[in-house]
């Protein structure tokens, strides 16, 4: 595979994202949330109206890409956050999922810089089917390690942020805060890993092609040794019948 075709078969930034209809469509159901509960103050409204957009979304998705499992996705996380403001008595709680949620990513996109397994590089070759042997080159480790601590910061930096205006009841805030640092941190954190892929193909083709010029000169060295090695069996027969007709002489 050469470097072009990899990086025509790598998605862009925008399209890990969803797209542009993707940035909007996960944005709705938390911008109706808060603009329902902030002109009704009425929780179980903003709940109701956030869930609508949520199952609207995901019909929406299903029917343009022919499965289910895209209207599944679109109301699963809105459904979570709805419960819990929902149990809670406070519209505030509608962000808690989504800033316990970043602290448990950042932590694991943490833990796996320490036990050499690192995220960035597991999720991007397991999404794009490529296999693993990135992991026996450490500068291709150490690059996926950069890319995955850049991920840990976002998640971290999100929880940090949110939390803080939980605890100061800034609803409103709170859903600035999630938009904000949603897909624009997390085109900074692909950002990274596209930076990271790039540099383990191109070091990952050079030594494929280290290796393949080494098997071509040890080729050529063995089938030299072979002809050094090897008699000339017509210049042997002709030797031999020469010295029989010398001998046939005598």
């Amino acid at each position: 595979m050469t470097s072009a075709e990899t990086e025509e078969k790598q998605p862009t930034v925008l399209e890990q994202m969803g797209g542009v209809s993707g940035m909007l469509y996960s944005s709705l159901p938390v911008l109706i949330f808060v603009i329902v509960n902030f002109a009704t103050k009425n929780l179980m409204a903003a709940i109701i109206g956030s869930l609508a957009a949520a199952v609207v979304i995901g019909v929406v998705l299903a029917l343009r890409k022919g499965t289910i499992q895209p209207a599944i996705s679109a109301v699963f996380g809105v459904g979570i956050a709805a419960f819990i403001a929902y149990k809670t008595g406070e519209a505030k709680g509608f962000f808690l999922f989504g800033i316990w949620q970043s602290v448990v990513y950042g932590s694991a996109f943490l833990l796996s810089i320490i036990v050499r397994w690192p995220l960035a590089g597991v999720l991007w070759t397991f999404l794009n089917g490529r296999d693993r042997s990135w992991r026996a080159d450490k500068a291709t480790v150490r690059d996926y390690d950069i890319a995955t601590f850049v991920w840990a910061l976002v998640f971290f930096a999100r929880f940090v942020v949110q939390r803080w205006l939980y605890d100061e009841d800034q609803v409103g805030w709170l859903a600035v805060a999630r938009l904000g640092m949603g897909y624009p941190l997390m085109a900074v954190a692909l950002l990274a890993t596209v930076w990271a892929v790039r540099r383990a193909d191109k070091r990952l083709k050079e030594a494929e092609e280290a290796a393949s010029a080494q098997a071509q000169a040890e080729e050529v060295l063995s089938r030299t040794a072979d002809d050094l090695l090897t008699p000339d069996m017509d210049e042997l027969k002709r030797t031999v019948e020469a010295e029989s007709r010398d001998k046939s002489r005598d």
